[in-house]
């Protein structure tokens, strides 16, 4: 959420280009009533999509949060519908009650949007808020036994579990590990680096692209066409990637001389 504030923020002081103090303070303050509105909306549009209704203000609110928080590239606020979704197509076709189950769905996550707030597991604190907010003690121990640290006392609840795993390893849901990226953008820079003239490379846009910056006096600009051709070329032959990456190389000579 903070993250939002500032991008809103910056984004409204370099469009208008007056920035100073008391500007930046003003829209920061525009940026965090926008985000509270965003907020409301989000949780009240996940509720409609869902088919749920019925829960206190508050927690349709921090329902809303998630929208800015993601888990291993997902967004949650997008998993928790879906797996409300989920929940709701299983407890059908084992005639449960379709209500509890969206709902223990919709909600199983609502503990992530304050974990950086509260300590504990995720599921614990979010049964807790929900019983806080007077949520039915079924639907309570959907949202705590989700991940194994309560016991499931209803189908339900193992329909929830079942929904929430469904969700979350589906092709697509999730996106690589943090090991896995770390040694692909690795790689990548590497491979840049293995050639001759090249003094740095840079993995940008989440390892989508590289920059490669050369030594204007071992590389032309001839050379420099050759040496992307050649870096994509390897690239291609030594690693694998989703989509595709762009190669740029970046060739700058510099002449400075002082008037005195």
């Amino acid at each position: 959420m903070r993250r939002e504030v500032a991008r809103m923020a910056l984004s409204k002081l370099v469009a208008d280009g007056r920035i100073h103090p008391a500007r930046i303070e003003k829209e920061v303050e525009k940026a965090q009533q926008e985000i509270d509105r965003i907020i409301v909306e989000s949780g009240e549009q996940a509720m409609l999509e869902a088919g749920v209704s019925g829960v206190h203000r508050e927690v349709q609110r921090l329902l809303g949060r998630l929208k800015f928080r993601t888990s291993y590239g997902q967004n949650q606020l997008q998993h928790a519908v879906e797996t409300a979704k989920l929940a709701g197509l299983m407890a059908a076709e084992l005639h449960a009650n379709v209500k509890i189950a969206k709902l223990g769905g919709l909600l199983h996550d609502l503990g992530k949007a304050v974990t950086h707030e509260i300590d504990g597991p995720h599921a614990i604190v979010g049964g807790e808020i929900a019983k806080r907010y007077g949520v039915p003690e079924v639907i309570v121990n959907c949202i705590a036994s989700h991940h194994g640290e309560v016991e499931p006392e209803s189908i339900e609840a193992v329909i929830v579990a079942a929904a929430d795993a469904i969700s979350g390893a589906r092709p697509g849901a999730r996106r690589e590990s943090l090991e896995t990226y770390i040694k692909r953008v690795t790689e990548l820079e590497d491979i840049g680096n293995s050639f001759k003239g090249v003094s740095q490379t840079f993995a940008i846009q989440a390892g989508r692209e590289i920059r490669v910056l050369v030594r204007p006096e071992d590389v032309d600009d001839l050379s420099a066409i050759q040496l992307s051709r050649d870096i994509a070329k390897k690239i291609e032959d030594n690693l694998q990637y989703p989509g595709q990456i762009r190669v740029t190389v970046v060739r700058e000579t510099r002449a400075v001389e002082y008037a005195k």
